[in-house]
């Protein structure tokens, strides 16, 4: 079973009995084995913990629930009722029993958690690494970062595993993930959603954060998983305010943009406010300074010591039961005095009045959502510094109390993942969305999102003239990263086949994501695994515009001697690349690797 499971999708395959709960779950979780990618989660329920809540939907009527069958992934440091809390460190298990209210108020209206995802360790960090139970693999770049905190929920929800995942945000921990995953990350306003039942980080700055497949299921998820909570002290009645009638956004000036030598996310940020200008946005360069400073506070003042308190006594107790990096944090916390904290109070009361001049003409703020991509090499040699980069453009967003979304804006022409996060002051989360949402004509925000363009009846239509068959060999296959983008313009699934004995599989690890590079040879070649799909001529061209060099289109010879278009490697290419002809086809390279 391979379709988009994103939440509108879902509900019509229910409401027309073409899919039930239990067939999906069932689906998602063979496909939890088959992708190889196991640190994603450090609790996936079993069949037997699943099964009261598929009981429950069999006795339901889909139109009653939202989220009817909708399933989805908590972060490690939310409660889910019977299921253990570990935060990503053993030693602090325990199990509630009771779920925390977000988790609740979703499984209320017909959700399905599926388990509970990997992070960096006690939510502290943005690199999605400082966790004991592994690093989730990042579908889009594997050799880079998946983004954190909240890791296992952005690629849980990438890797097409859920509908949704929670996570929180304390620092950016709900955006810089959505961003390396091409996914929507809705950061709300402080105490919007209960906080009750979450591993406190910074108490007074936590939010939990919603990552989603697309701007409807975001209002959808925000909608119910929002709301004031009298048990929780730090929870706020729930006020939905607009934003400014004008067509300006706020930009920071160039000066105050960086980068970290990254200059194709650089150039990725002007196409991304190409796109905002021929939309009708006037740009509006303000003074970034105020949010830069109030940024710096973070981590440089006295609330790193709000994360020691929430923990103090177990640091004490338990300190080799820390990831290196996140006791070296915490311990800092200890150095700092109550006048520290008082004068930092201060600072951060002057910088938010200073920043408030900022709103006076504008609808909204937009940022890139991170500067620089991290690979895992550049954290095996500095675990902080590409940490704190990525932290420039969302630090300061808890502090000053704003809300943001963070939407998918593309690729950088090194082929990795963009993004840009939209900012507005608190309580204007939902129209913030709605923005975003009309921003993005249906077409391009279903190809990000993996969303056909089409109906099935209306593809089924089609006459065979009109649609050619392609060999896709990579990680457009079924079950594989960006295979939505097949399925958005319309590719249907043909067969399994295999290639004459006539070519070698090399790997190809630039530019990302990783791919393989099909070479004809003269002998030696060996018969590759590819699947076989048939595309709407009227599509190929947008699809054909997505493929980088070195692969171009050409004849690919089939074992049954037929002649098929497929994407071969240009063979100034393939010096020095690794052979992986032996694994028999890409999916056999992953299982292996």
């Amino acid at each position: 079973m391979n379709i988009p499971l994103n939440i509108e999708n879902l509900r019509r395959l229910y409401s027309r009995g073409g899919l039930t709960p239990r067939q999906l779950i069932e689906a998602l979780c063979q496909r939890a084995e088959s992708i190889q990618n196991p640190n994603i989660w450090i609790h996936r329920l079993t069949a037997t913990e699943l099964e009261p809540y598929l009981v429950r939907l069999e006795a339901s009527d889909p139109e009653t629930l939202p989220l009817f069958g909708i399933p989805f992934a908590i972060k490690d440091n939310i409660d889910l009722a019977g299921i253990p809390t570990t935060a990503a460190c053993a030693a602090y298990t325990y199990t509630p029993q009771v779920s925390a209210p977000v988790v609740a108020q979703l499984i209320e209206a017909g959700a399905i958690p599926l388990g509970k995802t990997n992070l960096d360790q006690f939510a502290t960090g943005l690199v999605g690494v400082r966790s004991p139970y592994g690093v989730p693999r990042n579908p889009y770049a594997p050799d880079r970062v998946p983004g954190g905190s909240s890791a296992g929920s952005a690629v849980a929800l990438s890797e097409q595993l859920v509908s949704f995942s929670l996570g929180t945000d304390t620092a950016g921990s709900g955006r810089v993930p959505a961003m390396f995953n091409k996914l929507w990350g809705v950061k709300p306003s402080k105490g919007r959603l209960s906080t009750r039942g979450v591993v406190p980080a910074c108490r007074t700055l936590d939010c939990v954060s919603i990552f989603a497949l697309n701007a409807a299921d975001s209002q959808t998820l925000l909608k119910i998983a929002e709301g004031y909570d009298a048990a929780d002290p730090f929870s706020l009645p729930t006020v939905d305010r607009p934003l400014p009638a004008c067509r300006k956004i706020g930009v920071p000036a160039a000066e105050q943009l960086l980068f970290f030598g990254d200059a194709a996310y650089e150039t990725a940020w002007q196409r991304a406010l190409d796109g905002l200008r021929s939309k009708g946005w006037e740009l509006v360069t303000i003074d970034f300074e105020p949010f830069l400073k109030a940024a710096r506070l973070l981590y440089e003042g006295p609330w790193v010591s709000e994360r020691t308190t929430a923990l103090k006594d177990f640091l004490e107790s338990n300190a080799d039961d820390f990831y290196p990096a996140t006791r070296v944090i915490l311990s800092g916390g200890l150095n700092h005095t109550a006048c520290d904290a008082f004068a930092a109070t201060y600072k951060l009361a002057a910088l938010r009045r200073e920043s408030e001049a900022v709103w006076a003409s504008l609808a909204a703020i937009v940022t890139p959502t991170a500067g620089g991509f991290p690979t895992l090499a550049d954290l095996e040699a500095d675990p902080i510094g590409p940490n704190s980069q990525l932290g420039y453009y969302t630090n300061f967003m808890n502090l000053l109390d704003l809300c943001a979304l963070a939407v998918p804006a593309g690729e950088s022409d090194t082929g990795l993942p963009f993004g840009i996060t939209w900012i507005a002051p608190r309580d204007t989360d939902r129209a913030l969305i709605d923005v975003a949402c009309s921003l993005a004509s249906a077409r391009v925000e279903d190809r990000l999102n993996g969303v056909r363009s089409s109906p099935p009846e209306a593809l089924a239509s089609e006459h065979a003239t009109d649609r050619l068959s392609l060999l896709l060999f990579g990680a457009h296959m079924r079950g594989l990263p960006l295979n939505g983008q097949v399925l958005a313009l319309g590719g249907e699934f043909v067969a399994e086949v295999q290639t004459a004995a006539k070519y070698k599989m090399l790997y190809l690890p630039e530019p990302a994501p990783h791919r393989p590079g099909i070479v004809r040879v003269g002998e030696g070649g060996v018969s590759i695994a590819a699947e076989e799909w048939s595309f709407p001529k009227a599509a190929l061209g947008e699809f054909l515009a997505s493929i980088r060099q070195p692969l171009g289109l050409g004849q690919v010879e089939l074992a049954d001697g037929r002649l098929v278009h497929g994407f071969l490697c240009e063979a100034a290419a393939t010096e020095g690349a690794e052979d992986i002809s032996s694994s028999g086809g890409w999916c056999g390279f992953l299982g292996n690797s």
